[in-house]
């Protein structure tokens, strides 16, 4: 299999991007959890995440970069944090003004087809009737996976900002590819630099200090959310984006509220319903099918 410019294999980054999905399916239970033990709101808690995040990637830093590099690296993480910063915080406010089920509908459901889009037009990367088949059923499957058996109510408010958080998802993954396919190294470090700073008033204004009677059991939670799927994934995912196809790496990212779901029965003790193995199921067998067209069309080296 060939590598890119930006020195990765095209399997490699399918890989990091299946861990990434799986990796922030996670956060939604932790959060929750996170929740239970005090009084911190989402605002602090994305901040948090981020700053910690933050730290955990300046450690774990090379000491001397590797790979390509060319101007602009500093622009592009600036925008990048931003768009970064823009999807998370809209995202929690989406949730709180028309609901979980209806916000991760929008939010996820339209990113796919933004990103779409905007590799057809701004990157000329054609999605093609197999690829347009596949993220049609991954969004079938995400409406039934969320919608099913729910009394979800769809609040006007509350759409337009899961669609404001998903042009955020939408810019930074399309950002991330353009740069791959430019040759220049990732930005993530920079990016959540940017992104902590964004998100650093909206927490103050909150209650950037929660109050708990569980401090031992929060700074674990908090230290996950930060290494897993935060710095892990968020590493991961800037690496693979940049060399897969927006469109792929859309639909891959559908794996988060598969891993969300498989939790929400095994761990929290959600009843197993027709709509959640029906949608789970839809969902898998469209990230398979895209992953495997990408694998396939890349070229082998020589």
């Amino acid at each position: 299999m060939s590598h890119t410019a930006f020195g990765l294999p095209v399997g490699r980054g399918l890989f990091y991007l299946t861990v990434t999905g799986a990796a922030w399916g996670t956060a939604g239970a932790v959060a929750s959890l996170v929740y239970q033990c005090g009084d911190m709101g989402p605002f602090a808690l994305s901040f948090w995440r981020c700053a910690a995040g933050l730290v955990l990637l300046l450690a774990a830093r090379p000491a001397r970069p590797t790979g390509p590099r060319r101007r602009g690296g500093a622009a592009h993480a600036v925008v990048t944090g931003i768009g970064l910063a823009v999807f998370q915080s809209t995202y929690f406010v989406a949730v709180d003004a028309t609901g979980l089920a209806v916000a991760t509908v929008v939010t996820l459901g339209a990113g796919p087809v933004l990103i779409a889009l905007g590799a057809r037009f701004l990157l000329g990367e054609p999605l093609g009737v197999a690829g347009g088949l596949a993220v049609t059923g991954a969004l079938a499957g995400l409406a039934v996976l969320t919608l099913g058996g729910s009394e979800a109510t769809v609040r006007t408010p509350g759409v337009l900002w899961a669609l404001a958080a998903a042009a955020g998802y939408s810019a930074m993954t399309l950002l991330t590819r353009h740069r791959g396919r430019a040759g220049g190294t990732g930005t993530t470090i920079g990016a959540f630099a940017v992104t902590t700073v964004c998100l650093l008033p909206f927490a103050l204004a909150e209650g950037l200090f929660p109050h708990t009677a569980h401090p031992l059991r929060l700074l674990l939670l908090l230290g996950y959310l930060a290494a897993v799927p935060t710095a892990l994934a968020y590493a991961l995912y800037f690496a693979g984006a940049a060399v897969v196809r927006s469109a792929t790496v859309s639909v891959i990212m559908l794996l988060e509220p598969v891993t969300a779901a498989v939790l929400a029965v095994t761990l929290l003790g959600e009843r197993l319903t027709a709509a959640t193995v029906t949608g789970t199921l839809l969902m898998l067998t469209a990230v398979a099918a895209l992953a495997l067209g990408e694998a396939r069309q890349a070229p082998v080296a020589v």
